[in-house]
């Protein structure tokens, strides 16, 4: 799989980070995210409680390791 410069749909880092503070883009874009590679179950665990806790993760991961949270990794 080819390295990706972000975690949005391979944008970079800069723009994900942009993204990922508005609580609105966050939410749907990491859901999209996780459908895009074909995780249903955790695109729905985004969609039901990405707004809140994971949304403050979404931020701290993005800043400290340029991914979002991989709630379920498999």
């Amino acid at each position: 799989m080819a390295k990706r410069s972000g975690d949005y749909f391979g944008l970079s880092w800069i723009v994900s980070l942009i993204l990922a503070i508005i609580p609105v883009t966050s939410w749907i874009l990491g859901a999209l995210t996780r459908f895009s590679e074909g995780k249903i179950v955790a695109g729905l665990i985004r969609i039901i409680f990405g707004f809140n806790i994971v949304w403050i993760c979404d931020l701290i991961l993005m800043i400290v390791s340029k991914h979002i949270l991989r709630i379920l990794p498999v």
